[in-house]
């Protein structure tokens, strides 16, 4: 005899394997850590003072343009 197979709990329990497929791309994607976010945007800024520390000329001063 075959295997009687409810297939609400199929259709459920697919979703959730998907779900959790999908729920581990995301946390590979986007998983960084709130101190992993803050340390990159503070290098990120400065970097941005580094350049601008650096630069001949600014594009707000009008005896310069």
């Amino acid at each position: 005899m075959a295997e009687i197979v409810n297939l609400r709990r199929a259709r459920k329990q697919k979703a959730r394997v998907e779900a959790g497929e999908q729920a581990e791309r995301n946390r590979i994607a986007f998983g960084l850590s709130k101190a992993e976010r803050s340390l990159a945007a503070s290098e990120r800024d400065k970097a941005e003072r580094h350049v601008e520390g650096h630069r001949l000329s600014r594009n707000d001063d009008p005896e310069t343009a």
